[in-house]
């Protein structure tokens, strides 16, 4: 009986292992972006105390918005002008990856310039932890006038997708 159990037990192990080899490249190797579509990863990162303080500016900016929603992240023409604002190398599609809109990547990626903190860790915080960019800058360099920079990289992006859109 004892040789049963044992010869069940090294069989039930050798299946797991092959199942595990058959399918994990299939999982660690997938490609998020296929997978789920952007809006579905970056709205989970939104935190609800973020909500009241994203709203207010929206609803000035309507026209804004609108322009924002009209360019996508991938347009050539907001790649080309964002290409200097972002470290040289930068991979455009990896670095847009993940925002709503042109008008958020451009605000992160001219926050990120005019302040000296990496872009990816801003990116991180805006649309991981779900901090303002405000926040995001405060907690990386707090030597910073924070709110200050924030709305001269959000004046600098919306000139950007007025100049493409234009």
């Amino acid at each position: 009986m004892t040789l049963g159990k044992v010869s069940l037990l090294v069989a039930g192990f050798i299946a797991a292992v092959a199942l595990g080899v058959a399918i994990g490249p299939s999982l660690t190797h997938r490609d998020v972006s296929v997978t789920a579509p952007a809006a579905e990863i970056s709205q989970p990162a939104a935190a609800p105390a973020t909500a009241p303080r994203a709203a207010a500016p929206r609803a000035k900016t309507t026209k804004s918005a609108a322009r924002a929603v009209a360019i996508s992240t991938s347009t050539p023409a907001l790649q080309t002008r964002l290409k200097p604002v972002l470290n040289s190398g930068a991979s455009m599609t990896i670095a847009a990856e993940g925002f709503r809109d042109a008008e958020q990547f451009a605000t992160v990626a001219h926050a990120a310039r005019n302040t000296k903190v990496p872009f990816l860790l801003l990116k991180h915080r805006v649309l991981n932890e779900g901090q303002t960019l405000s926040a995001a800058i405060r907690s990386s360099r707090p030597d910073v006038d924070a709110a200050s920079e924030a709305k001269r990289a959000r004046n600098q992006a919306r000139s950007d997708i007025a100049a493409i859109s234009s």
